[in-house]
């Protein structure tokens, strides 16, 4: 968990980079600023203001979202935008991929669900 909080910022960059990129599908775009604005949203499933339970949904969508752009998304797009190492990228992906199994499959489907590779 600590891997992809410690992430969050290159994310974060990752996100503005494809969210600019015209040649990324607008579904993805959509998904992206969604996420985006409930990071930066105040309102929280868990309030912030909690000591470290307040971060973990924002970290499990990170990690949902991580997952999904590798496994619905052509990897040069996240490989193009991602702001450090693909070591670096391959270690997050591990560390989202575990953290996303503690997600329901069904909630991961809604949010990339019905979208094959773009």
């Amino acid at each position: 968990m600590k891997t992809l909080l410690f992430a969050l910022p290159r994310l974060t960059r990752m996100i503005g980079g494809l969210l600019a990129d015209r040649e990324v599908p607008t579904g993805v775009k959509v998904i992206l600023a969604a996420v985006a604005v409930y990071l930066a949203s105040p309102v929280d499933l868990i309030p912030d203001f909690i000591p470290f339970v307040g971060y973990v949904d924002d970290i499990l969508l990170a990690a949902v979202v991580l997952d999904g752009l590798l496994n619905h998304v052509d990897r040069r797009f996240v490989e193009r935008h991602w702001p450090g190492s693909l070591a670096a990228l391959d270690a997050t992906a591990k560390v989202a991929s575990l953290l996303a199994a503690w997600v329901p499959r069904r909630v991961k489907l809604r949010i990339f669900g019905g979208r094959g590779r773009a």
